[in-house]
């Protein structure tokens, strides 16, 4: 079956980013010329997927202008010619809570609009780059076809001091491009890692999630984890695999205010017109220091 729908989880309060997200999604904060939400919906559409929910929450308004269709505004902005329809849905912040119930709530959002269809996931606060072609959900999508897995997750390999802040796989041995998984951990300690695979951000799922995610209870903080989800698929016997991105792919994680900076940095530096004026400029700070 063509895998054509994405859901794209937008909701979360990026408080990690404050000051600069008190009044702007961090969806919205600027990477080189383009705001993050931006780069990760032209991925979806570079790989032909044409029908993206955005599931959004408080003060993100912000997104659903920077797509409105008015041609005095649209400069760069060209999802309607790439057959792009956009949908948005809202993750409510329950009653007595302070914030959203999590990444796997926002999923559940999403059922009606899949509506029984495998589909894809893009977390909307991280850039994929490639200095090659951009190939990863295709990959994805064609490694989860091909092994007919109920989940299919990209991963990269991170320092063990950074397993603490992702979700980290436990690989049943195999080596090549795609690997089953045999348990995923969430922000594991650097000592209880299974392996530096850290999940990166993008997903192929069948509908089966839904029924993982409905037996996940709440964990910290009252979240509903995607992790925990994809971590029941597995122990009910549902093939997971993975794919690694490449050596010239690089996720930019924008949750933080020094992966923030070194994304722009990294941005800058490749803009086709000020790159090289950047470059000439760093190399003089560097120097007078």
């Amino acid at each position: 079956m063509e895998i054509r729908k994405a859901v794209v989880p937008v909701a979360g309060q990026g408080t990690r980013l404050l000051p600069a997200t008190k009044t702007q999604p961090k969806e919205m904060l600027p990477v080189g010329r383009k705001p993050v939400i931006q780069y990760v919906l032209e991925e979806l559409g570079e790989q032909k997927i044409r029908q993206v929910l955005l599931v959004t929450g408080a003060k993100k308004r912000a997104i659903e202008d920077h797509f409105d269709t008015d041609p005095r505004l649209m400069a760069d902005i060209d999802m309607p010619t790439q057959g792009v329809s956009l949908f948005y849905t809202r993750q409510m912040v329950p009653p007595g809570a302070g914030k959203p119930r999590g990444l796997g709530d926002a999923i559940l959002h999403s059922r009606g609009f899949v509506g029984g269809e495998p589909f894809v996931v893009a977390l909307g606060d991280t850039i994929i780059h490639a200095d090659g072609e951009m190939t990863l959900i295709k990959r994805l999508i064609d490694a989860h076809q091909s092994t007919e897995a109920s989940a299919t997750i990209a991963v990269w390999e991170v320092e063990l001091e950074m397993t603490r802040w992702y979700g980290i796989i436990d690989p049943d041995g195999q080596t090549g491009d795609v690997i089953t998984i045999k348990d995923i951990v969430e922000k594991p300690r650097p000592q209880d890692a299974p392996s530096l695979l850290s999940v990166a951000a993008r997903y192929v799922f069948d509908p089966v999630i839904y029924d993982a995610l409905d037996r996940t209870l709440p964990g910290h903080g009252g979240e509903i984890q995607l992790t925990d989800a994809i971590r029941n698929l597995i122990r009910l016997d549902h093939k997971v695999t993975c794919v690694k991105l490449r050596p010239d792919e690089t996720r930019y994680d924008i949750g933080n205010y020094e992966t923030y900076f070194k994304a722009f940095l990294d941005f800058a530096l490749r803009d086709p017109d000020h790159g090289d004026k950047m470059l000439e400029y760093m190399r003089r700070k560097v120097g007078d220091k």
